[in-house]
């Protein structure tokens, strides 16, 4: 039989055809890479990606920490937090950690670019029933047309006398964003496809006759009334009741995402490629989580550690970091002043300056792999492909945070654990994106180098990386928190 994550290729082929098929591609993807594609699954939302990594973590016996309460750390201890469900922090502390020692941190963000639910979203036109987005960062927004969409996110549900927040998920596809067929618009192949986002972009739930047929005119008059009453269709509400198990009536508010239902898979003919949607940033959230989980499962690492370790997974990245939950906020040097002041050592002077200033922080943000059909996109020099490792990334206008420095550090780690890197510097003549590690680097002064690993399609609904990627990454990040405390030796610059 077809392994899992076959079945998603090869659904019209037989047993016996998928098995053929393996044995001629003579190539199987690497563990790493199918537990990323079941994260993928599993992680259709930020909140949905914040409870998988929150389930990776009680798995490996970390401690759930609340912001709102008291914290009892131990050196040694391995802790995460939560805020808005939607950003995670975890770190664990060296069994000779103390007041004043540094964190080495790798920070990700859970968000991706998506059309999300307006909070009046109901609207009803030439018989159909569509449903009001917004766009949420810089989505390639063409590629999500004429796909098969759904919804997922989180609800309030009252339950009794107790307000309940829940995550929902609607694994059907019950939406759609047609195009106009060419008969009707005879110039966009040679004038392009250029849709109006607000008037062109609305999904669409069902018509509106199949209402009155499927309940009759009565029953029809009273979902009238009752969407007059509710900002969104009834039947989204109902759809949603029937997911969440309870009255349509019984939900209270919702933030919901617009998801592709299509399976993140391992595909190509020799199984090397993953495509999905999220890849940007939940490949390296996974990679980083995983990396920090394996490095602290070692008892004798954590041991002779001084240092803490850390990995912060932010929400808001893709529009600028500017919220309670954003990379822009305190959380991060927050966990670290708040587990300092647990650490033995106290009441020696600078403490909270010392420990950022023996930090070190690898701000992980998927790269941009060289496009085999638009190579001129890509500075001569610096070209990254699949398969050759993380991409170090470079800018003098400091869009990335990178030195020359933290460059060494970071490639250092790579030069001991054997392990590939690459350098990625964009085009004089074209403009460059920017990520998390400014941001944190500017706010709080930490030492910082931009990294990430090499994709297709970026903001694409379906973006495509290597799996041999996966797997290094993931190797990169967990030789990171295991050596970067000799590694950091190498270089003192302002003794």
């Amino acid at each position: 039989m077809a392994k899992s994550w076959q079945r998603a290729r090869w659904v019209t082929c037989s047993a016996e055809e998928s098995t053929a098929m393996s044995e001629t591609s003579k190539a199987s993807p690497n563990q790493v890479a199918l537990e990323l594609v079941d994260f993928l699954n599993n992680s259709w939302t930020h909140f949905h990606a914040v409870e998988e990594s929150k389930k990776m973590l009680l798995a490996a016996g970390f401690t759930h920490l609340s912001e709102c309460e008291e914290w009892d750390l131990k050196p040694g201890g391995k802790y995460f937090f939560t805020r808005n469900a939607s950003s995670i922090i975890a770190f664990t502390l060296g069994a000779k950690f103390s007041a004043g020692n540094g964190f080495y941190c790798v920070a990700a963000h859970t968000d991706s670019p998506c059309p999300k639910l307006k909070p009046i979203s109901a609207s009803t036109k030439g018989g159909f029933l569509k449903v009001g987005v917004q766009t949420y960062g810089g989505g390639l927004w063409y590629t999500w047309f004429d796909r098969d969409l759904s919804v997922a996110g989180r609800v309030l549900v009252q339950r009794g006398d107790t307000l309940s927040h829940e995550l929902v998920k609607v694994p059907r596809p019950i939406m759609r964003i047609p195009t106009l067929a060419i008969h009707l618009d005879r110039e966009v192949n040679s004038a392009g496809f250029k849709p109006n986002t607000e008037q062109h972009f609305a999904p669409v739930l069902a018509t509106s006759i199949k209402a009155a047929l499927d309940g009759g005119a009565e029953a029809e008059k009273e979902k009238a009334k009752d969407a007059a009453r509710s900002p969104h269709h009834q039947l989204l509400l109902e759809t949603l009741a029937a997911e969440l198990g309870c009255k349509p009536e019984d939900i209270v508010d919702f933030e919901l995402n617009v998801c592709d239902t299509q399976p993140s898979t391992v595909a190509g003919a020799k199984s090397e490629f993953i495509f999905s949607g999220r890849l940007d940033n939940l490949a390296m959230s996974f990679c980083a989580l995983k990396g920090l989980v394996e490095a602290s499962n070692d008892p004798a690492a954590l041991a002779d550690e001084e240092m803490g370790w850390m990995v912060a997974l932010f929400d808001n990245e893709e529009v600028g970091s500017d919220s309670a939950q954003g990379a822009g906020s305190p959380i991060m040097f927050e966990a670290m002043r708040r587990a300092t002041k647990c650490a033995p050592g106290q009441g020696s002077e600078g403490t909270s300056s010392r420990m950022l200033r023996k930090s070190f922080l690898v701000s992980a943000d998927m790269a941009h792999c060289l496009h085999p059909n638009y190579m001129d996109r890509h500075e001569e020099n610096h070209q990254p492909k699949m398969h050759k490792g993380l991409v170090i990334k470079h800018n003098a206008n400091q869009r990335y945070a990178t030195t020359a420095v933290t460059s060494f550090l970071f490639r250092e780690v790579a030069k001991r654990a054997g392990i590939p890197m690459q350098d990625f510097v964009v085009r004089n003549d074209m403009g460059c994106g920017s990520t998390i590690g400014p941001i944190m680097a500017s706010g709080i002064g930490i030492r910082t180098v931009d990294v990430g690993m090499p994709q297709l399609s970026m903001h694409s609904v379906r973006e495509m990386c290597g799996t041999d990627d996966v797997e290094t990454s993931y190797k990169h990040f967990k030789a990171f928190f295991e050596t970067f405390s000799s590694v950091d030796q190498l270089v003192k610059v302002d003794k």
